[in-house]
């Protein structure tokens, strides 16, 4: 049912997308198709064309496509270097064999960017109520919100208009020409002031470890605007141009305020450059989400840009939480490149099948660190959360529930390095390790690998920013935890009191999978030491068991009859 809702509102944005393709009918400074003039991360979009996932002549995997069959995407254009992928092997050691064997070369393209509208709206001014826009040439224009996803639980209100009333904006949408009248049918609405001004940020150093910790863990306030601090630079007192400058982004999002599951937050990795006024809403943000469910929010796993990623009014992160970023600026792009040469080929892979999301051994965290890890980054460890407190743990979810699932999930948990599980942790350990690599020789604690070198070498400031949950019918959203135990004593004490928002299967057809991908079996739902536990136990009973059967019957043997009868 929730494949079918979504793909009505998919379908119906995308026909009148089709509909309205020539996005430069209505005579409006500010309107351009999505790909003119753009660039999709360290890529210029020139190289892109918009198809939807029935794409006949895309020379992309077709499991990619299958995901938006009813939706916009961006496909690499004729002739443009796509990225691959290594048959049979596991992500990981391909990503290690292609970093290892690359040449200094352009990086290549994604196999397919998730755009999800035609046109782009820019310098366009929100008039009161949201209704109406006032382009760059003073004209005024009608516009509408995009519906509300039927499974999405909130959606933006009169509070969301106040929100962006007066302020001048970049939105993503479709022109709807239907009554006879155009109509700018919005998607995405993104704030132009949200742009970064290196010359006003304000200098202030992390004077201990935790510091980054309480950036995040500040109390929310209602905010019009982000809020940027400068960690470090590596010319300090030097006017600050970053126009153009590439850049590598870790974006942690926070928890939300309706859903309990969601306390552990969520976690990408971007890649752009920042724009000569200070933008940024055309970075590439990298988004793993389990593909084998239907998001609520209509979210799918994909590369695609940032204003689409943070602010698009179903699926747009700050809809329901707030988010945070540590940016490194750059002097070479080949750092960010790297990265995003690497989770490009990650893609192909899972679209494949050829791995499974799995909630927490490879979730939005551990995806994304694993890309660095093969590249050459090895963000320290934290270790497990608890793994003797695990096996009791296993045991009680297990008898609770009735399910040796449920306690394998738990034990997984567990067990599971920290900064692979949680994205506040693998936020926290990156930005602390980068600042360590890039800070006096040494202090890293570590010989140095080649790409933690390039990071070294590249890396010229780094700096955080706040963004604030956008005001909509959702509850305000908080910082995300960064323990097990931390998530323990924010949910409620009964799970039947916790607030979850339940989502449909969505089963990848059996049609599409390669018998080349490697095999990745479920993992059992009784792990090895737990089924070492239960054997021993039941070695150890038998052993007992038959001691005291010879005790009993040498007993028998030395007893004589007038001790029985006595």
């Amino acid at each position: 049912m929730a494949r079918k809702l979504l793909g009505v509102a998919a379908a119906a944005f995308a026909s009148l997308a089709g509909a309205a393709d020539a996005t430069t009918s209505p005579s409006s400074a500010g309107l351009k198709g999505a790909l003119e003039s753009e660039s999709i991360g360290l890529l210029s979009a020139e190289h892109f064309r918009l198809e939807t996932g029935k794409c006949g002549n895309c020379t992309v995997p077709k499991q990619g496509l299958w995901y938006f069959e009813n939706d916009l995407i961006a496909v690499p254009a004729n002739g443009a270097t796509v990225s691959g992928f290594m048959q049979g092997a596991d992500r990981r050691s391909d990503v290690a064999r292609w970093a290892a064997a690359q040449q200094p070369e352009k990086l290549a393209h994604p196999s397919l960017v998730w755009i999800g509208a035609p046109s782009i709206f820019e310098n366009a001014v929100m008039l009161p109520g949201a209704q109406r826009v006032r382009a760059a040439g003073g004209n005024e224009h009608d516009i509408r919100l995009v519906p509300k996803i039927p499974t999405n639980l909130s959606y933006a209100n009169d509070a969301t208009a106040a929100y962006f009333a007066g302020r001048t904006v970049r939105m993503r949408g479709a022109i709807d020409s239907a009554g006879g009248k155009d109509v700018f049918v919005a998607r995405t609405i993104w704030p132009s002031d949200f742009a970064f001004d290196p010359a006003t940020m304000p200098s202030q150093p992390l004077h201990t470890s935790s510091d980054l910790a309480a950036f995040v863990r500040a109390p929310v306030k209602e905010a019009r605007g982000i809020d940027t601090r400068l960690l470090w630079e590596r010319h300090p007192g030097q006017a600050r141009d970053w126009k153009q400058k590439p850049v590598l982004g870790f974006v942690l999002n926070g928890a939300q305020g309706d859903d309990d599951e969601s306390l552990g937050g969520h976690y990408a990795i971007a890649t752009g450059r920042i724009g000569n006024n200070g933008e940024w809403a055309d970075w590439a943000v990298n988004n793993f989400y389990n593909l084998d469910s239907f998001s609520e929010k209509g979210i799918v796993a994909a590369t695609l840009p940032m204003d689409n990623y943070l602010m698009d009014l179903n699926s747009g992160q700050q809809y329901y939480r707030p988010s945070y970023m540590l940016v490194a600026v750059l002097n070479n792009e080949r750092t960010a490149a790297a990265y995003q040469g690497g989770v490009q080929r990650v893609f192909n892979h899972f679209y494949r099948h050829d791995f499974q999301y799995r909630h927490a051994s490879a979730n939005c965290a551990g995806i994304s660190v694993d890309v660095f890890d093969s590249l050459g980054w090895h963000i320290p460890e934290r270790g497990p959360s608890a793994p003797l407190k695990s096996l009791a743990a296993y045991a009680y979810i297990a008898a609770k529930d009735g399910s040796l699932q449920s306690g394998r999930k738990i034990y997984d948990y567990l067990n599971e390095e920290q900064t692979r599980l949680l994205p506040a942790v693998a936020f926290e350990s990156a930005g602390l390790d980068l600042l360590d690599i890039v800070g006096p020789s040494g202090k890293a604690g570590r010989a140095l690998t080649p790409y933690e070198q390039q990071l070294r070498s590249d890396v010229d400031a780094i700096f955080l920013v706040r963004i604030p949950q956008i005001p909509s019918s959702r509850a305000t959203g908080s910082a995300p935890v960064f323990s097990f135990d931390e998530f323990q004593s924010r949910v409620p004490a009964d799970q039947a009191d916790w607030k979850i928002v339940p989502v449909d299967a969505r089963p990848f057809p059996d049609t599409l999978r390669d018998p080349s991908s490697p095999a990745e079996d479920d993992p059992s739902p009784v792990p090895p030491p737990i089924a070492g536990i239960g054997v021993f136990t039941v070695l150890a009973a038998v052993v007992f068991w038959r001691r005291r059967k010879k005790t009993k019957a040498a007993k028998k043997q030395t007893t004589t009859p007038e001790e029985l009868v006595h």
